[in-house]
């Protein structure tokens, strides 16, 4: 959910109506598609760590999330000032960190019935076909839908944050999520970051500079692994049912 975090400065940004950087998108995919490629192995990696040694995995699971974390604020800052050679190989290491934590669900969607890798590419296809939505919708939005949608998608990602957070807060306690509620929360994040990927192709190149591509390519990446993350929760709680 980290994306949220540019969201009010590009909307300031946005209301000028300018295209800042006209390209930035075309310039930023192909460092959102080796980011996603990234992830991938670095799931593969975790997914192999549970496997072969479980008792590594939450020690090191911990590790990688704190310099996830770290990496994240440090390297949007760099791509900010469009330090594109310092700001890669750090976004290229969040990359994989961020596939080695994303492995603990991956591993649990493996090990759902009804789900497994059947189910894990389904949301990765259905990733795939939000991007081809959302670039039609999203690069043919008017100004004031534009700035509208927006601001909902804002809304409604702090609002899921703030469930989310709570509903870690209850898990520390051993309260857990009702199944039903599990699939209410998951089904609304799996609709606020399509929205998101909608509002990419509107906001991104009225808040970026061409040479900031690697701020746009994180903020798209982060919209596609926070969807994929919500297509299979929803899976693995349909299915997990009484």
């Amino acid at each position: 959910m980290s994306n949220t975090s540019n969201f009010r400065e590009a909307m300031r940004e946005a209301r000028s109506h300018a295209l800042v950087g006209p390209n930035v998108i075309a310039n930023a995919l192909p460092y959102v598609g080796g980011g996603l490629v990234l992830t991938a192995l670095g799931t593969y990696g975790g997914v192999g760590i549970i496997h072969t040694h479980p008792e590594l995995f939450m020690p090191t699971f911990w590790v990688a999330l704190i310099a996830e974390l770290v990496l994240f604020f440090v390297a949007s800052g760099i791509a900010q000032k469009a330090n594109n050679s310092l700001a890669l190989p750090l976004l290229a290491t969040y990359s994989l960190l961020s596939g080695y934590t994303l492995s603990c669900l991956v591993y649990l969607a493996l090990g759902t019935k009804g789900v497994g890798i059947g189910g894990i590419a389904i949301a990765a296809f259905g990733c795939g076909l939000t991007f081809i939505f959302a670039r039609q919708i999203g690069s043919n939005l008017s100004e004031q839908d534009g700035m509208a949608l927006t601001k909902t998608v804002q809304l409604g990602v702090i609002a899921l944050v703030v469930v989310l957070l709570g509903q870690l807060l209850l898990t520390v306690f051993g309260i857990y999520t009702p199944t039903w509620l599990e699939v209410g929360i998951s089904g609304i994040g799996v609709f606020l970051f399509a929205g998101a990927a909608v509002v990419d192709f509107y906001i991104l190149p009225r808040s970026y500079r061409n040479d900031q591509y690697l701020s746009a390519a994180l903020s798209m990446y982060l919209t596609y692994i926070n969807l994929f993350i919500f297509i299979l929760r929803l899976l693995i709680a349909l299915n997990s049912r009484d």
